[in-house]
This record gives C-alpha cells, sequence and structure tokens, in this order.
C-alpha cells in the first residue's frame, strides 16, 4: 500500500515538473519551485528507500514467525504424546488387600 502510495505521489510530482517547465509561475521563480521539487523528490526517494528497507525485514521477520510456527506445532504434538504415554504406563491404583492378594497369587 505504501508503495502504490509512493508511485501515485512520484507521479504527481513529475507531473508537477512538467507543468512547471511548460509554464512557470507568477507566485514564485521557476528556480524556487524547481528546488522544492527536486527536494520532495529526494524525500520520495527515501520514504522508497525506507519502505523497501522494511519490506525485506518484514518478509524476514515473517519467515521467522513460519519457522516458529512449525517448530511449535512440532512440539505441541510431541508434548501430547508424551503426556499420554506418561497416562498410559502409570500402574493403576490398588487398594493394600488387592496388593496382597496379588502377591499370595505370584508366590
Amino acid at each position: 500500500e505504501l508503495e502504490n502510495q509512493l508511485t501515485t505521489k512520484s507521479k504527481t510530482l513529475d507531473e508537477l515538473k512538467q507543468s512547471l517547465a511548460l509554464n512557470g509561475s507568477a507566485e514564485q521563480t521557476p528556480e524556487a519551485l524547481s528546488v522544492g521539487i527536486a527536494e520532495l523528490c529526494e524525500m520520495v526517494d527515501s520514504v522508497a528507500s525506507q519502505v523497501a528497507q522494511l519490506k525485506t525485514s518484514m518478509q524476514s521477520i515473517l519467515e521467522q514467525w513460519r519457522v516458529y510456527d512449525e517448530v511449535y506445532a512440532e512440539v505441541s504434538l510431541m508434548t501430547t504424546r508424551y503426556l499420554y504415554c506418561i497416562d498410559q504406563c502409570k500402574p493403576s491404583v490398588l487398594s493394600l488387600e488387592a496388593l496382597k492378594k496379588q502377591i499370595k497369587t505370584l508366590q
């Protein structure tokens, strides 16, 4: 969206340059307008460069989040599996009488 806005503003500046070259201005000297437009063009270029850097940074951050999501899903699955195994491996709680009976049977 920012890139589209910058493109639109750049086109507007180009139109101003062309208009200045063709018509001039009675309010300000053409030289003063040219300097102002040149400064605006530099500012637009600077902002465009910043947007490009931001876009690169955001792509890197999005990639890191994608990796994080994948690893998180894997860890979550493993945790669920371990909890299931622990639950299945628990010995059932027996009463003292049941344990004595089991001991007699084993003997």
